[in-house]
């Protein structure tokens, strides 16, 4: 997930095999539909609509509830298509997708297509706050406070060597797709460490589990929200303070820490026009960061389908989601 200045996490049911098709042979973020013909032909009769789909799993939790009401409450077929997080914004407004549900900030591609060509408009805030950072295990930072300074980093380097990182202390980073300042903050503080990539969301989370469950000191990229902090308890490392002028540097030139953002959705400028229900009812959809945790972890950790997760949320919770039908 690009959680940045440029910022910077599928299963689908049967009801849409062919996209769940797309994505077994892209794999995670790896369609650029900017350069491929739409996916998806549907009858002229159906009222489809695309979604753009994140690879953390806070993404596809959002996805899940709307995909489940759009189909089941108001009649639509929905088709998912995953992407990187700039080549969505390309796709988005080519109107190969209709829809992004949780953007963590581009403010370059906000400029082309929002401001200039005019093919994007904002969709509205989802209701989460969103804040990336530097993270410890609780238990190891309850035995050395001060490791939460990022000053104090380099004493805990060789407590935190692996077969990956080699002489230097590892940081762990998720996926490479992710648009991450982690390598220049390395650089630029001067500190003796290595990214070191988990490969996805789920590796990372894999690796942090077994480093929990052997009480092993741990240094990781991490996000809010994110259910695994039910399960692991983390502590923020403070880097040096986030301003707008650290941010506007050239990102191999950042060295400060990571901004808090409202999550914000997108909708292709044609489909907000005529995409009738399913465009009013995805401006509506707003939840919490509580709500979008509850899904996220039936998903990561208790192994539902995304689509049986997002039925036991809207099972549980019709006060929230009939606010969205109402127009």
């Amino acid at each position: 997930m690009a959680r940045t200045r440029d910022r910077a996490r599928l299963r689908t049911p049967a009801a849409v095999a062919s996209a769940a098709a797309l994505l077994a042979v892209t794999g995670c973020g790896a369609a650029d539909m900017t350069k491929q013909a739409s996916p998806f032909a549907a009858p002229a009769d159906i009222r489809t609509v695309t979604l753009s789909v994140q690879s953390w799993v806070g993404a596809q939790a959002n996805v899940a509830v709307a995909q489940k009401i759009l189909e089941d409450e108001l009649g639509y077929r929905v088709d998912l298509v995953q992407t990187d997080e700039v080549p969505a914004w390309d796709a988005l407004s080519q109107g190969r997708v209709d829809a992004i549900l949780e953007d963590w900030g581009h403010p370059d591609q906000e400029q082309l297509y929002v401001k200039d060509k005019k093919t994007i408009v904002p969709g509205g805030d989802l209701g989460v706050t969103g804040h990336i950072g530097w993270y410890v295990p609780k238990y190891w930072a309850d035995e050395h406070p001060d490791v939460t300074d990022w000053k104090n980093l380099d004493r805990y380097a060789d407590e935190l060597r692996t077969a990956e990182s080699g002489d230097k202390g590892q940081l762990m980073d998720g996926s490479p797709s992710y648009v991450t300042n982690d390598k220049a903050l390395v650089k630029n503080l001067d500190l003796d460490y290595k990214v070191v990539f988990a490969g996805s969301e789920a590796a990372q989370i894999t690796q942090m589990q077994q480093f929990a469950k052997e009480k092993k000191p741990f240094l990781s990229y991490w996000y809010q929200p994110q259910w695994l902090f039910n399960e692991v308890p983390m502590v923020e490392v403070k880097l040096p303070e986030y301003s707008d002028a650290c941010a506007a540097k050239d990102p191999a030139d950042i060295d400060c820490a990571y901004p808090t953002t409202p999550l914000q959705k997108y909708l292709n400028a044609d489909f907000s026009k005529r995409g009738g229900d399913a465009a009013a009812f995805l401006k509506k959809f707003r939840w919490s960061e509580k709500d979008q945790n509850e899904v996220s972890e039936l998903i990561a950790s208790e192994r539902l389908s995304p689509d049986e997760a997002a039925g036991r949320w809207i099972e549980e919770h019709p006060q929230t989601w009939k606010r969205w039908l109402r127009g």
